[in-house]
């Protein structure tokens, strides 16, 4: 199974938010086509043509924001991003 393959379950299953390394979802949404910019030390700010929400995240400590992973979960499933035919 591939990292991106594995880090997109973890995220989907959601028993582990405050368990996702932010670096891991930052290399997700890359994976997933979005673009990024950062503004700060801290803040990086994702979008993606298609895509209604900009999805605004920053890291506490090594680790993403357990309510920005539930964030980042909800634009997934509500347009289907990671599916096999993507």
């Amino acid at each position: 199974m591939s990292k991106i393959k594995k880090i997109l379950d973890k995220v989907l299953v959601g028993t582990s938010d405050a368990n996702i390394l932010f670096d891991d979802i930052c290399t997700l949404l890359d994976h997933l086509g979005f673009e990024k910019r950062i503004r700060g030390t801290s803040h990086h700010i994702y979008f993606r043509n298609g895509i209604d929400e900009i999805l605004n995240l920053q890291p506490k400590g090594n680790k993403a924001k357990p309510y920005q992973v539930k964030q980042v979960r909800n634009v997934i499933r509500r347009y289907h991003l990671g599916e096999s035919n993507e």
